[in-house]
């Protein structure tokens, strides 16, 4: 939707780094959204970052793509209010 693709552009924006908690919330519902529930094996344990998104992503697994575009924008939102554009 449009207002999925705006808080998506928008969210790359921030002043500041959102924290990895922040930042794997919105990937984990961004990956849900787009790709549906998660298609890839889980990394192996070296790989510390694809195993953090793997498991963001792993966690919003039986989401609906509405819902997961819903709490995205919602947390986009919270982030903006929060750090600025």
């Amino acid at each position: 939707t449009a207002d999925f693709d705006r808080a998506a552009k928008d969210v790359r924006k921030l002043k500041a780094r959102p924290d990895d908690g922040e930042l794997k919330e919105l990937y984990g519902l961004y990956k849900q959204a787009i790709v549906g529930d998660i298609n890839i094996a889980c990394p192996g344990m070296l790989d510390l970052k694809g195993k953090a998104k793997w498991e963001a992503w792993n966690l919003k697994k039986g989401l609906s793509t509405e819902d997961a575009m819903s709490a995205y924008i919602s947390k986009a939102k919270e982030l903006i209010e929060k750090y600025g554009i």
